[in-house]
């Protein structure tokens, strides 16, 4: 597995926040934190407390039914604490515990993707992250992984074991991650030969990867027997689950094929006034998707080179930081490091570009921008990625991943006194703020140019058309012919993105979904505070971002009182 760092971004300090707490609430979560840790030492080492590190959770039904217990159990204590007893912040802070625990007992007793999907039994993160973290010298890490890596014949048998009917799109998933869990082992056995420990590993890494060789064969011969849509009566709960949305699942993808319609009206009128430029005298077409596509396309040939394709983003951080701090938008961190690196081998199959940000107990520590690269694709293959990530969508992907999207949210989560907020945070928050930071850039005239519009308008487009993809193919059947015709004529994507994202559809589900949920309330939110006197930018961001990685509608109802 390939691992490139490259130059660590520079921003200024972040002035800290004020939170009142209750005295009486604050252990209880902490003693909550510290059994779960006990329990979930996986999840432990995930969140940055890296003493868990010799331990790995197996997969097994015994460790389900543990966890189910531990999980009522505090669902309880949790439920017992009047709301009324609690300050603003811990009543965020109760909320997000208890959707937390009925979340994850739901997910073990109904969604049951454990047995189904064999992609989530993957050990690779943890061990990536205890190898490359600087948490301690390299011999104490070196001697962490040593356990985990004795565990993982063990992890790989109660995994096999825990799998019922599986899907044929998340087991081929799983296969083409292994050679990636392997690689990380490989990279473990490099850095013990450094160190001059590799005799003491060869055994243990030899039977890891003869586990996860077993895994892969066995997969092979599993036949699916599960489709892949989740269906209506597990869709609209995971939805409540993972949202916390004020709307339901039905509501949000009527909401959302309501702004496609306003999007796609606004593209119209931009490509009419573009046409003459961009496509000369020739007639333009009637059918809207025609007129929009054909001036998007012809747009979409100014492009970078493949081999520049990661450089080009590494390149684009400080142009966005300086951006972001001359227009006064939002406050940075100098001392949080991002690192764009070329996405781990055991990570690709999903996505082509992610935040990988460190656990509120070590906010110090690096945030990884992973970038799928291209270099490795055949030239059609690449030319295709290249015209969807074009000169102007490039730099609205890095506004969403990097600044002031992910990156600079996520650092100001972990800012957060309350670990909960940083811990457990909402999904549809975070994404929604990477959105909403999509549109706050374009209006404060970033890129300003008729063409930089257009494109806006066909990424805002995406992330709308994902609710109205994801609800339509798991919910109300949508096929593989209708769901690429959305994404390809309706939307505007080249043929490679939307194969990618039909793919995505079939091994996510819901998440897609969190984008345009999240955005929408965060936008909401704001022009409903902006019609108040005194209303500033900077401010509504700085306080909206202080709240951690709350649910919007708790963050909506607790800034429209004051």
């Amino acid at each position: 597995m390939k691992r490139r760092d490259f130059a660590l971004l520079t921003l200024a300090p972040l002035a800290a926040p004020v939170w009142a707490r209750n005295p009486a609430f604050a252990p209880l979560t902490e003693r909550f934190l510290e059994a779960l840790w006990q329990m979930d030492p996986d999840a432990a080492v995930a969140a940055g407390r890296f003493e868990f590190a010799g331990r790995l959770t197996l997969p097994s039904a015994a460790q389900r039914q543990r966890m189910q217990a531990f999980l009522g159990q505090w669902q309880r204590t949790f439920e017992a604490v009047p709301e009324a007893s609690l300050s603003v912040s811990d009543r965020m802070d109760r909320a997000l515990l208890l959707g937390k625990i009925r979340s994850d007992l739901w997910r073990l007793s109904e969604l049951r993707e454990w047995s189904w999907n064999p992609a989530e039994h993957n050990p690779a993160s943890a061990l990536d992250l205890l190898l490359n973290t600087e948490y301690a010298p390299l011999p104490a890490r070196l001697a962490a992984l040593k356990p985990r890596i004795a565990a993982l014949p063990a992890y790989y048998r109660a995994a096999q074991a825990s799998l019922a009917g599986v899907t044929r799109e998340h087991t081929e998933l799983a296969i083409q991650q292994a050679p990636g869990v392997i690689g990380v082992l490989d990279d473990i056995a490099k850095r013990a030969a450094e160190a001059g420990q590799a005799p003491a590993f060869k055994a243990r890494l030899a039977a890891a990867r003869a586990a996860i060789q077993g895994y892969v064969a066995h997969l092979k011969q599993r036949q699916p027997t599960r489709g892949f849509r989740l269906g209506a009566a597990l869709y609209e709960p995971k939805f409540q689950h993972d949202i916390q949305s004020a709307r339901t699942a039905r509501e949000t993808y009527e909401l959302a094929q309501q702004r496609r319609e306003e999007v796609l009206a606004s593209m119209q009128a931009q490509a009419t006034e573009l046409w003459p430029t961009v496509i000369g005298s020739e007639p333009m077409p009637a059918d809207r998707f025609a007129l929009i596509g054909r001036v998007i396309d012809k747009l979409s040939a100014r492009h970078v080179a493949p081999e520049r394709f990661v450089d080009e983003i590494r390149a684009q951080i400080p142009q966005l930081e300086a951006w972001v701090r001359d227009h006064d938008l939002l406050s940075q961190d100098a001392s949080k490091p991002l690192i764009v690196r070329e996405t781990p081998e055991y990570q690709r199959g999903v996505a082509g570009a992610s935040i990988e940000a460190p656990g509120p107990y070590r906010p110090q520590d690096k945030t990884y921008y992973n970038v799928t690269p291209l270099t490795d694709l055949a030239p059609e293959q690449a030319e295709s990625s290249l015209r969807e990530y074009n000169h102007w969508i490039l730099q609205i992907l890095n506004i969403h991943e990097a600044i002031p999207g992910h990156y600079t949210q996520l650092v100001h989560a972990n800012r957060a006194p309350s670990k909960v907020k940083a811990l457990f945070g909402n999904g549809a928050m975070v994404e929604g703020w990477a959105v909403y930071g999509e549109r706050m850039m374009i209006e404060s005239g970033y890129g300003a140019s008729p063409e930089m519009t257009l494109m806006w308008g066909k990424w805002h487009l995406r992330s709308v058309t994902n609710t109205v993809l994801d609800y339509s193919v798991h919910v109300l059947g949508m096929n593989e012919a209708d769901a690429l015709d959305l994404l390809v004529r309706q939307a505007f994507q080249t043929e490679r993105e939307a194969r990618e994202k039909w793919r995505r559809v079939q091994l996510t589900s819901v998440q897609l979904t969190s984008y345009f949920s999240g955005y929408s309330e965060i936008f909401a939110l704001r022009e409903q505070l902006k019609a108040r006197p005194g209303f500033n930018l900077k401010a509504f961001h700085e306080r909206f971002l202080s709240y951690g990685n709350a649910p919007v509608r708790l963050i909506a109802a607790d800034m429209l009182k004051a």
